[in-house]
């Protein structure tokens, strides 16, 4: 059978989007045996109680079709979570919906309520799907950056909200505004303050925002989560969205969910109807079992900032200069001091040797801007066994 004379083309909704960096350096890192500390999922394995929570209800025979917006016990967990924790109640039938992860709750808020010419304001380095998704739905991307500290040696010591810039990119034309806390990739935590602040930048506009709280039980060194459900300004005109996948280990299970006003909670659902329609059925019913013990997402803090405290030690006999790290499960680093000739390389060449050559991955910085931003950081994973971290720190530590 012979091929036709002209194959189909049509133009690309993303034309400037090609293999996330994510997928490029964990290819990398399997082709050179590389310890991979650069994608964001754990190493261990999930609580067994809660393969038998989903186990049991396929058993059940809980393997139908789910109500569109969730089954009712996993979002009146999702309801008294989010009560106890933050002292905001949302309407388990009228405000909150599960999701396909978080990424699909991202796309689907986005789509639901900005349209062709809408400005989105996002804060950068930021999270790689939030820009694809506002281009799908026609949206203009405006990118203010992180304010980069640097301490005398020119090495970056810290990044701080740009609220300077902030209030000058939000004006009548702003639909949505996008923020992360804890922050990836910087672990950057959003205080109490900060969201005042946001609520009177926002309080005389018709800006909506889409808080992405997927980190929100990582958050360490006794500090709190502070999420946009505990200040009722925000809450009134926010998308909240998390993850359970990075709460229990179970990143490849993609479910999550958003919490909204009614209004919001409304038009998001009749994009979710059409765009996944409802979520695993038995893994809903897993996760909500589970969810009525709190230990296990109330102890992660402390479980987690073990590891990063362990990390840390020993990134600290090395050259790099560690940033602070006071949420998320990622470690950046500043490695332009290292006494090394590819100190000098960009941030994805630097990744590239450090994978093939080191034998571990890391994430570039850079490559959470839009424009090439160069600052000599990199990010990674300590979401690991210890013996893992202990692997890849000896290796570093050769440098």
């Amino acid at each position: 059978m012979t091929a036709p004379d002209h194959a189909p083309s049509f133009p690309s909704r993303l034309p400037n989007v090609g293999t996330t960096v994510f997928t490029v350096m964990s290819a990398l890192a399997v082709e050179h045996q590389a310890i991979n500390l650069g994608q964001g999922f754990p190493d261990f394995p999930c609580d067994r109680k809660l393969i038998t929570s989903v186990n049991d209800a396929m058993l059940a025979d809980r393997n139908q079709y789910p109500p569109m917006i969730g089954i009712a016990e996993l979002r009146n967990g999702i309801c008294q979570k989010i009560k106890n924790l933050y002292g905001h109640h949302y309407d388990p039938d009228k405000e909150i919906t599960i999701t396909a992860g978080g990424t699909q709750g991202i796309l689907t808020a986005i789509l639901a309520c900005v349209s062709p010419g809408d400005e989105v304001v996002i804060i950068e380095p930021a999270y790689d799907s939030y820009r694809p998704s506002i281009e799908l739905a026609g949206g203009k991307t405006i990118a203010v950056s992180l304010q980069v500290k640097r301490d005398p040696n020119g090495q970056v010591a810290s990044y701080e909200i740009p609220w300077e810039a902030l209030a000058k990119a939000i004006h009548s034309k702003t639909r949505l505004l996008i923020i992360n806390s804890p922050h990836n990739p910087t672990g950057m935590v959003w205080q109490e303050a900060d969201l005042d602040r946001l609520a009177q930048l926002v309080k005389n506009t018709s800006a909506l925002i889409l808080s992405d709280e997927v980190y929100e039980h990582m958050v360490f060194d006794g500090a709190e989560h502070h999420s946009v459900a505990s200040h009722p300004e925000l809450a009134a005109r926010s998308f909240l969205i998390s993850s359970f996948g990075k709460t229990y280990h179970v990143t490849g299970w993609k479910v999550g969910y958003v919490a909204a006003p009614p209004l919001l909670t409304k038009e998001f659902r009749k994009v979710h109807q059409f765009n996944v329609f409802t979520v695993n059925t038995p893994m809903q019913y897993g996760l909500a079992s589970y969810l009525e013990d709190a230990s296990h997402y109330l102890n992660l803090p402390d479980f987690y900032q073990s590891k990063r405290d362990f990390f840390r030690a020993g990134l600290e006999k090395t050259q790099f200069k560690l940033l602070p790290t006071p949420g998320t499960y990622f470690q950046c680093v500043d490695y332009s001091a290292l006494s090394i000739p590819e100190s000098k390389l960009n941030e994805a060449d630097f990744c590239q040797w450090l994978t093939t050559k080191v034998g571990v991955a890391a994430i570039p910085v850079s490559a959470f801007y839009d424009q090439p931003t160069e600052s000599g950081v990199i990010r990674f994973c300590y979401a690991k066994e210890e013996q893992t971290l202990s692997n890849a720190l000896q290796r570093l530590q050769n440098l």
